[in-house]
């Protein structure tokens, strides 16, 4: 924990490396001190059809989902550096936005807590 999806448009991953994408998040959720490196997940979903605000501009929006026990102030930390690593990585691309969810503990589940 915690997961990181980024969503863009298909053109944001020809101008930009997807993997320096997915590492520009990683190193950013890292750089917080939020989380255990080995516990942080990134991917990529991207969209082809897509519009914003009626029209189609490019995007990139990352969903964070953490375990909830975060204060807002280190939500907001986590929120803020990894929009300010995404925009320094592309400065031109005009919507770029996150959002932060908990979840609760009792919700997740994974294969190791299978007994």
């Amino acid at each position: 924990m915690p997961h990181f999806i980024i969503e863009c448009n298909q053109e944001i991953t020809e101008k930009i490396n997807p993997e320096e994408l997915l590492k520009t998040v990683y190193h950013a959720a890292d750089a917080t001190g939020l989380f255990e490196k080995s516990d942080i997940k990134v991917r990529i979903k991207v969209y082809e059809h897509y519009l914003n605000g009626g029209i189609k501009k490019d995007f990139i929006h990352v969903f964070g989902n953490i375990l909830y026990g975060r204060s807002d102030d280190q939500k907001t930390l986590l929120s803020r550096k990894i929009v300010e690593r995404l925009h320094h990585l592309s400065p031109q691309t005009e919507i770029v936005s996150i959002n932060i969810r908990d979840f609760d503990k009792a919700s997740y589940c994974n294969k190791n807590m299978i007994t």
